[in-house]
């Protein structure tokens, strides 16, 4: 039987806290895009249109 050296076992450590830590990144990037999508909240992209949403003090439906 084969034993690894000291190394290989502080290697293969750190790999699984590795591991760990982007496991738990994907899945808090994953829970933030499903809530986003399910409350369906503002959708609007930036597309360096203006629009009366992004003016101040301006409502929907108002006349000026």
């Amino acid at each position: 039987m084969h034993r690894d050296s000291e190394m290989h076992v502080r290697r293969r450590g750190r790999n699984l806290g590795l591991l760990v830590v982007l496991i738990g990144f994907i899945a808090v990037v994953f829970a933030v895009t499903v809530v986003k999508v399910r409350t369906g909240g503002l959708q609007e992209g930036f597309d360096h249109v203006l629009r009366p949403q992004m003016i101040e003090g301006q409502t929907e439906g108002a006349s000026q």
